[in-house]
Parts: C-alpha cells; sequence; structure tokens
C-alpha cells in the first residue's frame, strides 16, 4: 500500500492531468521580459534525447498498486525516445534489491523505485545514485535524502484531514454526531498519519465525537469483517471513514448486509468502484479521498527531463524540484465526471 512520511512542494491538480506538468512553457511577453531561471530548456511532448528508465516496483496485490504499474507503462508509452525496463514486482525486499541492482548493472540512465519497505531499499538507492544513475522515489520514502534525487508521492496526513473536513461539514448542523474510522495496517506510518490528519480535522468541530475505530489490512475480507465488527458494537452513528477502497467494498457489503443507512461513508484513494458508487448516489458511500496512482506518471515524466537534463515547464528554476507531494482531492457527486478517469479497478 501506498506509504509516505514526507511532505513537499504541493502538486495540486496534477493528480488529475500529468501532462501538464512538463508541457512546453509559452508567453507572449518579448523574450527579454523572461526571468533569468527559464534560460534552461523545459521538458515537453516533443521527442528529445533517448532515455532508458528502471522501474522497480512491489507486488500488484492491491488495484492501488497494480494502477502505478498502468500508469507508469501508459506514460512512458507516450514518449517515442523513452525505454522503460521494469521489473516483475516483490514483496521481498531481498527480491526487490536484487531486481534493482540488475537495472544498475546495466546502466539505465534513470530509475524509478517504489520500495517494497523504504528503510530496507535504501541502500540500494545510495549505491545507484553513487554509481551515477539518478533515482525517482515513488511514494514509500528511503530513510537517507542522499538515496534519491527527488521524492514524488501522496499525502496520507492531507487524506485524513480533507475526510474529516468534508465529514465536519456534513455534519456541523448535527447535535452530538457519531463518527467512526476504519483504519488501514495500524503498524504502518501511512496508517498513523491518515488518522492523525482526520483526529485533527474533527478538532474544528466540538459537535462531532470519534466514538469507534477499527484497524483493517487493505483486503475486501479484512474489510468486512472489520466493518461488521463496527457495525455491530454501534447501533447508530452519522458517519464513516474508511481509509482505503478496496478494503471498502468489503465494508460496503457488511453494512449492506447489516441493512444500515444511517449514516455517510467517506472512503480513500480513488478507486473505481467507489467513484461509480458515488455516481450512482444510491449507497452511503458519498466521498472519496485521493491518493493518486497517477503519480507514476508523474515519476515517469520527471525521470525523463533528469536523463535528457531539462527542468519543469512554469518553474523558474533549472532542475526539477527534489520533492512532490500530491493533493488529495475529495471528490463527490458535484465533481466526480472530472475525477472518474483516474479511478482505479
Amino acid at each position: 500500500m501506498p506509504e509516505t512520511s514526507r511532505r513537499g512542494l504541493l502538486f495540486g491538480a496534477a493528480a488529475v492531468s500529468t501532462g501538464a506538468l512538463l508541457t512546453a512553457c509559452t508567453s507572449n511577453e518579448p523574450k527579454s521580459a523572461q526571468p533569468a531561471g527559464n534560460s534552461q530548456p523545459a521538458a515537453d511532448g516533443k521527442p528529445g534525447k533517448p532515455v532508458t528508465i528502471g522501474f522497480a516496483g512491489p507486488q500488484a496485490d492491491h488495484g492501488w498498486l497494480n494502477a502505478i504499474n498502468v500508469n507508469a507503462k501508459s506514460r512512458a508509452e507516450k514518449y517515442s525516445e523513452v525505454t522503460l525496463e521494469i521489473t516483475e514486482g516483490s514483496n521481498d525486499t531481498a527480491a526487490q534489491i536484487g531486481q534493482v541492482k540488475t537495472l544498475i548493472n546495466k546502466k539505465v540512465d534513470v530509475l524509478v523505485i517504489l520500495p517494497a519497505d523504504g528503510k530496507a531499499l535504501t541502500q540500494v538507492g545510495l549505491e545507484a545514485m553513487k554509481a551515477g544513475i539518478p533515482v525517482v522515489n515513488l511514494d514509500r520514502i528511503f530513510a537517507s535524502p542522499q538515496a534519491y534525487r527527488c521524492w514524488v508521492g501522496g499525502d496520507n496526513y492531507g487524506m485524513g484531514l480533507n475526510a474529516g473536513h468534508y465529514i465536519g461539514e456534513q455534519l456541523k448542523g448535527k447535535a452530538n454526531a457519531k463518527v467512526v474510522e476504519l483504519a488501514g495496517i495500524d503498524n504502518l506510518e501511512l496508517t498513523k498519519q491518515r488518522s492523525q490528519g482526520f483526529a485533527d480535522a474533527l478538532k474544528n468541530y466540538p459537535n462531532i465525537k470519534l466514538v469507534a475505530r477499527q484497524a483493517a489490512e487493505f483486503t475486501v475480507e479484512s474489510g468486512q469483517a472489520k466493518m461488521a465488527q463496527l457495525l455491530q458494537a454501534q447501533k447508530q452513528f452519522d458517519a464513516l471513514w474508511n481509509h482505503d477502497d478496496d478494503q471498502g467494498v468489503g465494508a460496503l457489503r457488511a453494512i449492506q448486509q447489516a441493512g444500515r443507512d444511517e449514516f455517510i461513508m467517506v472512503g480513500g484513494a480513488g478507486a473505481k468502484s467507489a467513484m461509480d458508487a458515488i455516481k450512482a448516489d444510491n449507497s452511503v458511500i458519498k466521498a472519496t479521498v485521493l491518493y493518486p496512482p497517477t503519480m507514476a506518471a508523474s515519476a515517469i515524466d520527471l525521470a525523463r527531463a533528469l536523463g535528457q537534463s531539462k527542468g519543469i515547464s512554469g518553474l523558474s528554476e533549472m532542475e526539477i524540484p527534489t520533492s512532490l507531494t500530491l493533493y488529495s482531492a475529495v471528490v463527490t457527486k458535484d465533481n466526480i465526471d472530472q475525477y472518474l478517469p483516474t479511478g482505479f479497478n
């Protein structure tokens, strides 16, 4: 599952269209009026210097992780000069380290790595950087900033914060409102960050109380089992925040089996199943907070720019930033058509 403990430069609407990130910079102003920093060429959609990008990620055993691979592949295919060397994903850290070492030995131009375990893969990231291969660290962050040239990922704290504010606004007129939370795996830093963001947001709404919290395991089965327990323990509540849309499929099953509909549900990550349910507007789920897998497409864009020694259009600096954090937008029936194309299976 996505994991990050670093928050950097907000990447905002890039969650919807990464193509806007690296498009050519145009202006009606005279050339002399442009900032000096823009003298560095910006990456654009035109074919440039050939670049071989090595991509290593964990096993795609979750909808979000599979979407990461799909986004990386489809983005690379848009560039005729980009060759993508993609490994077979593995959750075994030793196997993934071996795969990255193979890419280093192949002398790829740039590496994009979504580590199964950021701390465990730090050393091989350092090895690549020392070999002169810049690393784009995707989402789960390495233990040392020396192990990557650029980090790009999602905002777990922001997910919780935005989920909490959405629920707070829906319930702000209700006295003694009750909220429950179906979290992810509790020993993961990402889960702690999502819960902290949610708790911090709810502090702005004194009429709302978090009455129950249950940790699941990011699977349909765990979502159904843990949600059933919550429903049995809480005979009435007003809102549910579920950290992950995959486990949310199971949670919805438990809710339907229990015949409960007195509350609203907010999901997490942006799965197509959740978005379809929001658009249909015939169940308790009314929103989902994005953790966009399009970050993999952005990582390919950044790796291409690194391989071609180019910067980013729209920024004055001649180099790409060292850190990019995508925004966790709240998707509701009001904006569903905008975000539906980003939904993953």
